[in-house]
C-alpha cells in the first residue's frame, strides 16, 4: 500500500489511523532518510493509540517507553552494530505486551517477528526551500509505503485501506 502526505500533518494523520488498528504485540519497522518524518509519523501513532505525553526522536538514547493503555515501545536502531547491541535492549521482554517501532531496524532486528509491518517514508532528496536540514520539513511530499510480511500485519493493512 501506498500513500502520499503532502504535509507534516498528513503524515501524522496516517500515524493516527495506523494507532487506532495496531494492537499489543504488533512490530512496526519504520525506514526513511533524515529528515523523511519517521518521528513525525510515531506521534501521529501515538495521539491514534491514546498515548499520552511527548513523543520525540529516541536518537540518543535509543529507546523511549510511551505510557498508556498499550505502551508504545520507540526504538531508534541506527547506532546498534551488532546482534549484542540488539540483544541488549532485551525487546523480545515488552514484545507481546507493547506496540513496538524500531527505526532503522531492517537487517538488524527482523528476527523479532515473521509478522511485522515494515514503513518506508520516501522524501525528496533536495531541498527546495534552502540548504538547512530544517528546509527538509517543507519539502513535500512524502510517499509511505506500507509492507506487511504476516497475516496480523496485512489485517492492518487492509483496515487502513479502507
Amino acid at each position: 500500500m501506498e500513500l502520499i502526505a503532502t504535509t507534516a500533518e498528513d503524515t501524522q494523520e496516517v500515524g493516527r489511523r495506523l494507532g487506532g488498528l495496531v494492537a499489543a504485540g504488533d512490530l512496526i519497522m519504520l525506514a526513511g532518510p533524515l529528515g523523511a518524518g519517521k518521528t513525525t509519523f510515531v506521534q501521529g501513532l501515538a495521539q491514534g493509540m491514546g498515548v499520552h505525553g511527548r513523543v520525540t526522536s529516541p536518537t540518543f538514547v535509543i529507546s523511549h517507553i510511551h505510557r498508556g493503555s498499550i505502551d508504545l515501545v520507540h526504538v531508534d536502531a541506527y547506532r546498534l552494530d551488532s546482534l549484542e547491541d540488539v540483544e541488549s535492549l532485551d525487546l523480545d521482554a515488552s514484545l507481546g505486551d507493547s506496540v513496538t517501532v524500531i527505526e532503522w531496524g531492517r537487517g538488524k532486528t527482523d528476527a523479532l517477528s515473521d509478522d511485522r509491518l515494515e514503513i518506508d517514508i520516501a522524501r525528496p532528496l533536495g531541498s527546495r526551500v534552502g540548504d538547512d536540514p530544517e528546509d527538509l520539513v517543507d519539502d513535500t511530499p512524502r510517499t509511505i509505503t506500507l509492507r506487511p510480511t504476516g497475516p496480523r500485519s496485512a489485517a492492518i493493512v487492509e483496515a487502513l485501506s479502507t
